[in-house]
């Protein structure tokens, strides 16, 4: 199969993901690009910050539509994921290919047990916000997004539900203005890396993603959200499960 054809598949699940659930299809990205089309951990993790920042801002121009953006949100949580996000971007190159696989890995198994455990109250009876505590969130999620490649959104929105106090749309449509803005200061401190990638193949996955994301939507209506969760990470434990293996042989 060629690899425009991968790419258009690999493209459209991700698309799929992120539409159904609205966060946790950017984990499959770097896998998809490393196994099925062959890049290395490091460019992989270039590219999937491309497909995060396209996908992503997509998508926060339909919740800003919908008015779910918070574009005066609490700047400790926004800001402080910027320079942690571009210093692992620039990190994420000098380190072992085993190591980024293993990171990833590890952080696809927590985004799989985390959609695995049942809805709870998330969030109750919450206190006000503490400002070193957004802004311990944001740093976190931002390094995550700058050395894995990843949105994060299944760590930012409850995030912000528990730290900021947001409500849940709320906080979907805002993570994805934190995620974008923490993607692109990334990608800034790849920017060599970036030119260097096959676009052949990137293109014609973001156009399959952001195709997909729309499909996603629709199949989210008619399928409940708990059991896509549950089928989602079922697929995203073998994924982790697998890397988790090919790193250690």
């Amino acid at each position: 199969m060629s690899a425009l054809i991968l790419a258009l598949i690999a493209g459209a699940v991700v698309g799929l993901a992120l539409g159904a659930l609205g966060g946790g299809g950017s984990v499959l990205a770097v896998p998809a690009l490393i196994y099925l089309l062959g890049f290395t951990p490091a460019a992989a993790t270039t590219a999937g910050l491309v497909i995060v920042t396209a996908t992503s801002l997509t998508a926060l121009y339909a919740h800003a539509r919908a008015g779910h953006v918070r574009w005066k949100a609490r700047a400790a949580f926004a800001a402080a994921g910027l320079l942690p996000a571009a210093l692992a971007g620039a990190a994420a190159a000098r380190l072992p290919q085993a190591a980024l696989t293993l990171a990833f890995a590890a952080v696809a198994a927590l985004a799989a047990l985390r959609m695995l455990r049942p809805a709870g109250t998330v969030g109750a009876g919450r206190s006000a916000v503490r400002p070193g505590r957004a802004a311990g969130a944001g740093a976190g999620l931002g390094a995550l997004t700058g050395l894995l490649g990843v949105g994060g959104g299944f760590l930012a929105v409850p995030a912000l539900v528990t730290v900021l106090a947001f409500e849940m749309q709320a906080a979907v449509g805002t993570s994805l203005l934190v995620i974008t803005a923490n993607s692109l200061a990334s990608l800034a401190t790849r920017s060599g890396a970036a030119v260097s990638l096959d676009w052949a193949v990137i293109g014609p996955f973001i156009a399959a993603a952001v195709l997909g994301a729309w499909d996603g939507k629709r199949l989210a209506v008619k399928v409940s959200g708990p059991r896509l969760q549950r089928a989602f990470a079922v697929v995203l434990l073998a994924v982790a499960a697998f890397m988790l293996v090919d790193a250690a042989t």
